[in-house]
């Protein structure tokens, strides 16, 4: 581990000095380059130098605990124990700046909402996670844009497509993808029995151009007139788009704004993510196969979570976190489950880099 912190340190020297030359500082985009690496590396380097100057501290205070002046020795052997303890929080903390990061991090998200089993009940139950999610991200301070959205009754959503842009999202919200299942007594259910839904969420990192390339050829674009609420040009003007990816199969099908052109790139933009995600599960699956022990594929067949109504409990199965603050999670506040889950899934991830480093 040292072997490797020394050599990111000796990159960091050089990206320093390489960002204080001419050629780098007249060439915006390799400027912009190397001051992004420069800023990655940044808290790993200080968090080992930080490491260095306990370590070095700490052979001071022993050479002192092995003095023969008994009150020089004593003051010595309590700085011993405090700088070691120093050292070995020190340690995990680097350990965990190891981690490699998910390349997906800081890109934007497609949050993905489908109402599942249970009719109308899910698709309310859909309703309130979309809610959930956007209040969620409104307290981040991220920009929200709807790309389609397919209403029910009683203002249920069958399915919902956001976009949200901002620092961190896909970070946040990565681990909320898989099936949510809901546990209440419907209004419309005379004799109070409880029924159980469930919706689908799907948080995709959102993909540049540069990330999945789209051949033409690879595409068939239909266009047919727009259904439901839009004024004179619905069913009279063709602006709906409907995108097939044709290798895949991937229908993507928008019609959310009354330009063609625009829904065209929106549902490029909706394809893009999906087949992005579609290459990041190949990569998991590949992994998984030669790791058992692989953690966090997201598989979204999987039951994560439950909402229970009358006992006002939220639990999440993967973790076994349980919290009774169902309506303050339900209004946006689900920072609480996010950061347990996240928590989780970073110690579960040292505990390979440790046994990488162990050999076990």
């Amino acid at each position: 581990m040292f072997d490797k912190l020394a050599t990111v340190e000796a990159r960091y020297e050089e990206l320093t000095a390489s960002l204080g030359t001419g050629s780098v500082q007249s060439d915006p985009a390799e400027y912009r380059k190397q001051a992004k690496m420069l800023s990655d590396l940044e808290p790993l380097v200080e968090k080992y130098r930080e490491y260095k100057t306990v370590a070095a501290e700490l052979v001071q205070a022993e050479e002192l605990a092995g003095a023969g002046d008994p009150e020089m020795r004593a003051l010595a052997e309590e700085e011993v124990s405090g700088l070691s303890q120093r050292q070995s929080r020190i340690v995990d903390e680097l350990k965990i700046l190891l981690i490699p990061k998910d390349p997906n991090d800081e890109k934007n998200v497609l949050l993905e909402i489908r109402a599942g089993t249970g009719g109308e009940e899910a698709a309310l139950f859909a309703s309130d996670l979309y809610r959930m999610y956007v209040r969620y991200a409104e307290r981040h301070g991220w920009k929200l844009e709807i790309l389609n959205m397919s209403e029910a009754g009683q203002g249920g959503l069958k399915e919902v497509i956001v976009s949200i842009a901002g620092h961190g999202a896909y970070s946040r919200l990565k681990y909320e993808s898989g099936v949510h299942r809901v546990q209440r007594v419907p209004a419309t259910e005379a004799s109070g029995r409880i029924h159980t839904s469930t919706a689908t969420v799907a948080v995709l990192p959102e993909a540049d151009e540069i990330d999945i390339q789209i051949n033409d050829k690879d595409l068939r674009i239909d266009t047919f007139c727009s259904s439901g609420p839009g004024g004179q040009s619905v069913n009279t003007t063709y602006s709906a788009v409907r995108v097939t990816h044709l290798p895949t199969g991937i229908v993507v099908s928008q019609q959310d704004e009354k330009s063609q052109i625009k829904n065209r790139a929106k549902a490029l933009k909706v394809l893009r993510s999906r087949l992005y995600d579609l290459e990041m599960q190949k990569q998991q699956d590949a992994i998984a196969k030669e790791r058992r022990g692989q953690v966090g594929s997201g598989d979204r067949s999987e039951k994560i979570r439950t909402y229970n109504f009358p006992q006002s409990r939220i639990t999440d199965h993967r973790i076994n976190f349980t919290t009774h603050q169902l309506t303050s999670v339900l209004d946006g506040n689900v920072g609480e489950l996010i950061d347990a889950l996240t928590t989780y899934y970073t110690a579960e991830k040292l505990k390979e880099v440790t046994a990488v480093e162990t050999g076990l």
